[in-house]
């Protein structure tokens, strides 16, 4: 019998098999290693439980099982050939535990991770892959229990069905795993920096707060799609607010691990201060008639585009006028698109101020994203179309205007959703994945009284004259498809919803 029995894995479901294989394995003087991978991550598609309850489930499965255990939590490292080592000196960091081929035999089923452990000498015990037929692995016990097929209780270890029932594990994992928006690590886009959107929602915290701190009504505060929490920050030095709740609500993990970071560092003096890691569309956030202002920044188009676009945005809508009180107020702050957005219209473009390739690249997703960036930005803003057409994940056409190759003719939306991204490129392959055009004011006008609320006379479309000053009339221009001029276009909304007080 080995003296340790290391056993790196992410240990998201303990399952009856486990059991007897360490049982037989450790014997009663082994000492189980349980290495939990990932222990870092939470709410994601490849971590669905958080570690203090996988830590939780352990413990009782050891006590159950009569095995003697130690928990270390390993953190997530980027793919590397050393990750045998990493997980052995987060061991000796966290035990003590100078573990060698000597005296310590690892479990570990995953060929190419036993392989990391086998090349330093350490014999490997293959645990379900080395019975035939081979049972069932935890993680394929978890993915029937996201399926909702209720025989993963006969596979799963009492131990793991007992923290499950006592913390509504399950449903967690059905809402995480399904999530139809969200990747595996947690955000919209595997392709997204989210350094780069942390500074910009920083930089224009300010901005949005002026827009709408005169709406916002005392009581329970939300602000989804909240970011690194930067507008909660200056709603926490309002006096008139001080005997608020303020509750900030972000599904990308980044970005809500800066949330309780910022949290934990004091930046925030009202102590009613919370953040909620969730997807809004995969089921009620909030209780019904429990909160008096949601906020939403740059959120309603994401919403639109990855989810099922006006199925998805109404409900997320009504979701929102379900758990605003009556007299309460959701105030949203958006891209917008033009009026008349499906109109005709002629584009005209610098082709002077980048490279005019033949055609268009197909590979860029292909590329690391800095290569994408300096690529992309050394194109022609004419180029820079062509290229967005291909990249664009929704409809584009597109057709040059005959003897004007600097001219092209498309929808009056199309044209702005390009002309209101062309210079991301350090984001292009995410911003490529939104539609920021899908909606015109008279279209939200007309969701927002369909559902229930009341529209404020505050709300309205707004043109950001600084893009158009700085990105739009340096290198393009706007006309009919007669060539008559068509003045910039609104780009922005603000619209201020009240649930009316008889609801």
């Amino acid at each position: 019998m080995p003296r340790y029995l290391l056993f790196p894995g992410r240990h998201h479901l303990l399952t009856r098999f486990q059991a007897d294989y360490l049982s037989r394995l450790a014997g009663t003087d082994g000492t189980v290693v349980w290495a939990v991978t990932s222990a870092n991550h939470e709410n994601t598609k490849r971590n669905p439980v958080p570690f203090h309850r996988r830590e939780a489930a352990i413990e009782r499965f050891s006590v159950l099982a009569g095995l003697r255990s130690v928990v270390v939590p390993v953190f997530d490292t980027a793919a590397t050939d050393r990750f045998a080592e990493v997980t052995l000196k987060n061991v000796a960091a966290v035990t003590g535990l100078e573990l060698t081929p000597a005296d310590t035999v690892v479990a570990c089923s995953t060929p190419e991770v036993a392989a990391m452990y086998a090349r330093l000498g350490f014999p490997i015990a293959g645990v379900e892959a080395d019975v035939e037929p081979a049972p069932a692995r935890p993680w394929d016990v978890l993915l029937r229990l996201a399926a909702g097929d209720l025989t993963w209780r006969e596979s799963a270890h009492p131990a793991t069905v007992d923290v499950f029932d006592r913390y509504q594990l399950d449903d967690l994992v059905r809402a995480v795993v399904n999530d139809p928006v969200v990747g595996d690590e947690g955000g919209l886009t595997a392709t997204r920096d989210y350094r780069t959107y942390a500074e910009a929602f920083a930089d224009a915290a300010q901005r949005k707060w002026a827009a709408v701190r005169d709406h916002v009504r005392p009581g329970r505060i939300v602000d989804i799609g909240c970011g690194a929490g930067a507008v909660l920050e200056l709603a926490d030095r309002e006096p008139a607010l001080r005997e608020s709740d303020l509750i900030g609500v972000e599904v990308a993990r980044h970005l809500f691990e800066e949330c309780v970071h910022k949290k934990a560092q004091g930046f925030f003096a009202n102590p009613n201060v919370f953040f909620y890691r969730r997807n809004v569309l995969g089921g009620a956030v909030f209780a019904p008639r429990s909160v008096d202002t949601t906020m939403t920044f740059a959120l309603t188009h994401e919403i639109w585009s990855y989810g099922d676009r006006m199925a998805s945005l109404r409900r997320f809508v009504q979701a929102i006028y379900d758990h605003t009180v009556p007299g309460g107020v959701w105030i949203n702050s958006d891209v917008c698109g033009p009026d008349g957005r499906d109109r005709p219209v002629r584009l005209r473009l610098s082709t002077s101020d980048g490279a005019n390739p033949a055609r268009p690249r197909t590979d860029l997703a292909e590329l690391p994203a800095a290569e994408v960036a300096a690529y992309v930005g050394g194109l022609s803003t004419r180029a820079r179309l062509d290229q967005f057409a291909v990249d664009y994940r929704f409809p584009f056409a597109h057709r040059p205007v005959e003897g004007r190759p600097e001219t092209a003719e498309l929808a009056f939306d199309a044209a702005m959703d390009f002309l209101t991204r062309k210079d991301y490129v350090d984001n292009w392959l995410s911003e490529t994945q939104e539609q920021f055009c899908g909606l015109e004011y008279a279209d939200w006008k007309a969701l927002l009284t369909d559902v229930g609320f009341e529209v404020d006379a505050a709300s309205g479309a707004y043109r950001n004259d600084w893009i158009v000053t700085n990105r739009l009339t340096p290198v393009a221009e706007l006309s009919t498809p007669d060539g008559g001029p068509i003045e910039w276009p609104v780009t922005h909304v603000l619209s201020v919803a009240r649930r009316p007080l008889n609801t």
